[in-house]
């Protein structure tokens, strides 16, 4: 239980060697070393084999971890947990890029994909505090991996469920063919997304709450400042049943000055501590070429955006204030993640607070940096920074790889700097001469690791989500305009 509260308040708060491994490495390939430009052809960028093998491993978590009855994906593994309805968004997506990369049969991923699907169509909706996976078309952010049922007293969630949605929605625009099964996933998907009620959700009219719970009703924060919840606002504008006006928007948008500046120096972005904010809305939309009113006001688009947001925290790890152990060019990256434990120790003769799960991250904001490490922020980042992902994935797995790259590739964090033996660890165990090393994957990290890998290789998701016409429409009441907006009009 104190773990799961962790993750909401977390949430809230910011609003080795490869032969001890499973699988070999592939034969070599290129380094790509730019940004990828739009194009409506099929691509295939050639990148590193350890890269090819991290999607794949990344990709069978949620192929070999969800519960195949229900199409529910662990938050963590291989600690017991609950499922995040996030993850299983994650999941829903990745099994396409399977088909796609050859990882999986079409008729395999169909049938996950169905299972998961009328799980949820049929998941029981309804105010009660418990017995029901949510309410008013949205679901609780933790279900329990057996019954699909609120885990605990968690919080029905807004983004999670719009996560889920990104999955959903992937899947009614992916399984386009003339075929019974292909016709109901497309059938489910649709009637899943207009059960939706954003209208409902906006507690404090015209923003959007970030949740609601049964007991106490809605949480006492709507989504404001620059964050992932862009696609909260794109899915509930889109709606075809429930839409939210081009009011809500303009007030979210409204809240972004405060997050406008430059970090440490580097170029003026739109600023948000911890990467996961720059990175889980551009798994589905392809942001590139695109801009809204605000963005073109600035100059550049979200996609620019988060590249800034990217070289910025590399860039902070080059010149490592605090001085923790491992930090460099090639070892970079901070979001929201597990850690070792949470008590203010002595570092280098300063007292400094190492954490458990917290959202770290560096901006205009706010800084919560403790030495962890969390590969998933410059792995997820390979399609706004390529070259230098790529590079934080080689040197990662180089130099700690025997302990930290395993059976589904980066465990989800590790800290160089926390060599402490006298102290009691949250979770995660200590590595004679490396530091600290989660023993977990989790689910929402994974997930942004096989989807933008496979967005940089060969803009695979976005291509399939720029032909989904919720996504479209939600982008165009947003007053999005542009690239491939245009196109064909």
């Amino acid at each position: 239980m104190k773990e799961m509260l962790g993750r909401i308040v977390a949430a809230t708060c910011v609003t080795v060697a490869l032969a001890s491994c499973q699988r070999p490495v592939a034969t070599t390939e290129p380094m790509h070393a730019h940004a990828p430009t739009v194009t409506s052809a099929r691509v295939d960028r050639p990148v590193p084999p350890l890269v090819q093998d991290l999607e794949r491993r990344t990709f069978d978590y949620f192929w070999e971890r969800a519960n195949p009855k229900n199409g529910l994906v662990p938050d963590r593994w291989p600690t017991p947990s609950f499922s995040s309805i996030a993850a299983v968004g994650f999941g829903l997506t990745a099994y396409g890029v399977g088909v796609e990369r050859g990882y999986i049969t079409r008729d395999q991923a169909i049938e996950r994909t169905l299972a998961t699907l009328r799980f949820f169509a049929n998941a029981k909706q309804g105010p009660e505090a418990a017995g029901t996976a949510g309410y008013k078309g949205f679901f609780y952010h933790f279900l329990d991996m057996d019954t699909g049922t609120r885990y605990e007293t968690n919080e029905l969630s807004t983004v999670d469920t719009t996560l889920l949605m990104g999955g959903v929605l992937f899947a009614q625009t992916f399984y386009d063919r003339d075929d019974p099964r292909e016709a109901e996933i497309r059938q489910l998907a649709d009637q899943l997304y207009r059960g939706i009620d954003w209208t409902w959700a906006q507690r404090r009219s015209p923003r959007i709450s970030m949740g609601w719970k049964p007991e106490d009703g809605f949480i006492a924060y709507d989504w404001n400042g620059y964050n992932e919840a862009i696609l909260v606002y794109l899915l509930a504008l889109g709606s075809p049943t429930h839409p939210v006006g081009r009011d809500a928007y303009d007030a979210w948008v409204s809240t972004y000055d405060h997050g406008w500046g430059s970090f440490n120096g580097g170029p003026e972005h739109l600023t948000f501590p911890p990467l996961f904010g720059h990175q889980y809305s551009h798994i589905w939309v392809d942001f590139r070429g695109i801009t809204d009113d605000y963005m073109k006001q600035r100059g550049l688009d979200y996609f620019e955006n988060s590249r800034r947001a990217t070289l910025s925290q590399r860039q902070y790890a080059i010149d490592n204030p605090q001085g923790w152990a491992g930090y460099d060019k090639d070892v970079w990256g901070l979001t929201a993640s597990d850690g070792p434990v949470d008590a203010v120790l002595d570092f280098k003769g300063k007292p400094h607070k190492f954490q458990t799960y917290t959202a770290r991250g560096v901006g205009t904001q706010y800084t919560v940096d403790d030495g962890t490490l969390v590969p998933t922020a410059a792995a997820s980042s390979i399609a706004f920074t390529p070259e230098e992902s790529i590079a934080a994935i080689q040197a990662m797995h180089d130099r700690y790889g025997k302990a930290i790259y395993q059976q589904y590739g980066f465990l989800d964090a590790f800290n160089p700097s926390f060599t402490y033996t006298d102290v009691k660890l949250h979770h995660g165990k200590l590595v004679p001469g490396m530091g600290w090393v989660d023993g977990d994957y989790i689910g929402i990290d994974q997930g942004p690791i096989v989807l933008m890998i496979e967005n940089h290789r060969s803009d695979f998701v976005w291509s399939v989500m720029r032909r989904n016409p919720y996504i479209r429409k939600g982008l165009e009441r947003a007053g999005f305009t542009g690239g491939w907006l245009d196109e064909g009009k």
